[in-house]
């Protein structure tokens, strides 16, 4: 692939999961969000009424395709039957960011249907590169890499998971996609700081952010994506947003699937976020520049 170059849906905009319960308000009228974010495999059929919202969607608003099923790490043969069908998505839509998660979900038995932790380690690293570059490949087009929520990490970890992520991009030229809710999660039930994990991560390299609810049980904090957005991960998104600074957003809600407007409601949360980080950017600059007016942001 060519040197990244990441795709926006939007300049600092923030988006929303299209998820069935909300088809109506969708074909009803536009909501008052920048993007939409769909999981790819649902849209992998010939017809039918999921794929006309999504075409009847397209029309006026950006779309990110953000893959569950592929499992990139996995450790049988790349497939090419998903992967063909998902390049057809990509043609039919023109989606702003096509995306996958850092897992494993199959073996040769068959597919377990689950974001599988990876070994952190330079052999995993070495096979996913090498899985990533294929997948770029046949899209023509780079893609977004998932930070996913772990119970589990292994004894022979050779990097931090935002560390190898790093270095997957720095490899092939893809993205990072960064679940703030995510790095939450894992702090909690791994005791990993959030903040460093963002810290290892270069500028230029997270092309989205996920925002999303858990749940906290008395074993592990569940990433269950049924709740709204906590403030220990608006603080994350916050300081995730003045280090890499314009990067779109999603509210991310796949269970217990309140009304839309409590989606629009924490997407202006997530917007009056960002338009604080930039006026405190302006700010600075303005103040570094001896309070002139031609100070700049993007």
């Amino acid at each position: 692939m060519n040197p990244l170059d990441l795709p926006a849906p939007g300049h600092l905009g923030i988006g929303i999961g299209l998820r069935h319960a909300h088809y109506r308000d969708f074909l009803n009228g536009t909501p008052a969000v920048d993007w939409v974010e769909v999981h790819s495999e649902n849209y992998f059929g010939d017809g039918g009424f999921d794929l006309h919202v999504l075409d009847t969607v397209r029309r006026d608003l950006p779309v990110s395709l953000h893959g569950v099923g592929l499992g990139l790490g996995s450790y049988r043969p790349l497939d090419r039957a998903h992967v063909a069908k998902l390049k057809r998505l990509v043609q039919r839509i023109e989606p702003a960011v096509v995306s996958e998660h850092l897992c494993w979900g199959a073996t040769a038995a068959g597919h377990l249907n689950e974001l599988l932790p990876m070994p952190l380690t330079h052999a995993a690293l070495a096979h996913l590169s090498s899985r990533v570059d294929e997948l770029q490949d046949v899209l023509g087009r780079p893609v977004l890499l998932e930070n996913v929520s772990t119970y589990v990490r292994f004894r022979d970890d050779q990097y931090g998971e935002t560390q190898f992520l790093a270095e997957l991009a720095s490899r092939t030229g893809c993205g990072v996609l960064l679940d703030v809710n995510n790095l939450y999660v894992n702090q909690c039930n791994h005791a990993e700081d959030a903040i460093e994990a963002i810290d290892a991560l270069p500028i230029g390299t997270v092309g989205e952010i996920h925002l999303a609810g858990h749940r906290v049980t008395d074993i592990a904090v569940i990433d269950d994506h049924g709740s709204r957005v906590v403030s220990e991960v608006w603080a994350l998104y916050r300081y995730a947003l003045r280090r890499f600074r314009t990067v779109p957003a999603l509210i991310e809600w796949d269970t217990a699937l309140p009304p839309l407007e409590v989606l629009l409601e924490e997407a202006r949360s997530a917007h009056q976020i960002q338009q604080a980080v930039l006026s405190e950017r302006a700010a600075s600059i303005q103040a570094l520049n001896g309070g002139g007016d031609n100070a700049q942001t993007d």
